[in-house]
């Protein structure tokens, strides 16, 4: 097999590491927990751009990229697919299908920020499942809200929001109850694709709670994209036998 740079980042890149033998490197930008029982190598930290991770694929050797980070990461994942061209190795891709909704669903489509802070005027008890975004706006929040903002980590949140720290998966019924506590009346959600953390637009459709759908980057071209771990590892497998 040719040595690989896996570019982690989704729960489904880790299944891909635990694949590896100890020739491969997995690569982490170093937030969340980092794993300590992997065969291949385990890599924190940032590359300093396309250049610098072009420049890190000649050091090592590496003869296949591996881009199996977040759908939102689309700079990690143009610097991979610029880094590959620049490098001369092919980059492959695991780009999870996103979310569809379904017959119930009242899903609000936003492209950015401020289209998301003026689809919310109309609301009071708002949940948001961004990530850390929602911490640069904490004293933007109307007088007429009260934010939840679920994240990996607790961080400090302010009179109008409460910072809940929990990692997916989620169970459905934790979900309900939350909502419930809590009063939500919109839920704010990348569209991640993610079985973990489903859940909450199964109850949003359940509760008739509108969902404030933040539209996918546009993401770069590649040699070969994967829907899923499955198929990935067949294509590496195949290369094996040739």
């Amino acid at each position: 097999m040719k040595r690989i740079l896996l570019l982690g980042g989704v729960t489904e890149a880790l299944a891909i590491a635990r694949t590896l033998g100890p020739e491969h490197i997995y690569s982490l930008a170093g937030i969340g927990r980092v794993p300590t029982d992997l065969s291949c190598q385990v890599r924190v930290g940032g590359y300093g751009g396309a250049e610098g991770l072009a420049q890190f694929i000649r050091d090592e050797r590496i003869e296949l990229l591996l881009d199996a980070t977040h759908p939102y990461a689309a700079k990690i994942s143009h610097n991979a697919a610029q880094a590959a061209h620049l490098s001369g190795i092919p980059c492959w891709a695991l780009r999870r299908p996103a979310w569809q909704p379904q017959a119930g669903d009242d899903w609000r489509e936003v492209s950015d920020w401020p289209e998301l802070i003026e689809a919310l005027k109309p609301f009071h008890r708002p949940l948001f499942t961004l990530g850390r975004e929602p911490l640069q706006h904490l004293d933007e929040i109307p007088a007429n809200q009260f934010w939840t903002l679920r994240a990996l980590d607790v961080y400090p949140g302010n009179e109008r929001c409460e910072v809940i720290g929990a990692r997916g998966p989620f169970l459905i019924d934790d979900e309900r109850a939350l909502f419930q506590r809590r009063q939500i009346d919109v839920l704010i959600s990348k569209n991640s694709g993610s079985a973990a953390t489903e859940p909450k637009l199964e109850v949003a459709r359940e509760r008739g709670v509108p969902v404030l759908v933040l539209k996918r980057p546009v993401l770069p071209v590649v040699e070969r994209e994967f829907g899923s771990v499955h198929d990935l590892l067949a294509a590496l497998a195949a290369q094996t036998t040739t």
